[in-house]
């Protein structure tokens, strides 16, 4: 990855087409919250024709929430959605001629894994299973989780959301202080 790597989510359904000129990495929709097999292949060659890596944008089965709510999962349960998820997206990157470069959970998901150890370790037992580095947030539970499995980790931080004092993400419909 590049020194500054900007990424975006992309297969959401959204105007890819226009963002994909911007950005060095994609975190592709697996088909949970978003995406089916279709728009993960489009994506994908989208994505490699721009000459941007692919990501693996897994989430709780939640499509009606767009991802956007904690569902209860016991950890054999975690396991198995984000091992299904990343497969459908590593099948579709096959397809378009690309691999799929590293995992970054979305939305309630990848809130809930800056807190809570115990998904946190999950989520990067998975990653280490897969072969796949982690992106989150810089000092979250999924960091100490990505080192203690032996997972590379790349910290990031996001220029169109709002914090709150103590470093988490504040919730998306808080506005960025200008």
């Amino acid at each position: 990855m590049p020194a500054v790597d900007l990424n975006c989510d992309l297969g959401e359904g959204f105007d890819d087409a226009s963002l994909l000129p911007l950005v060095t990495s994609a975190n592709v929709a697996c088909g949970a919250h978003a995406g089916d097999a279709a728009t993960m292949v489009e994506t994908c060659r989208a994505a490699v024709a721009a000459g941007v890596t692919i990501g693996a944008h897994p989430s709780y089965p939640d499509r009606a929430n767009f991802g956007r709510v904690h569902v209860e999962l016991d950890p054999a349960a975690l396991r198995a959605t984000l091992i299904e998820q990343v497969a459908a997206l590593r099948r579709a990157a096959d397809v378009a001629g690309a691999e799929v470069r590293y995992l970054k959970p979305h939305g309630a998901l990848y809130n809930r894994i800056a807190q809570d150890a115990a998904e946190a370790a999950v989520v990067a037992a998975v990653a280490a299973e897969l072969g796949l580095p982690l992106l989150g947030p810089s000092g979250s539970a999924i960091a100490a989780a990505a080192l203690a499995h032996g997972v590379p980790f790349f910290a990031e931080a996001f220029a169109d959301r709002a914090y709150l004092s103590d470093g988490a993400l504040a919730p998306a419909e808080r506005p960025v202080p200008s």
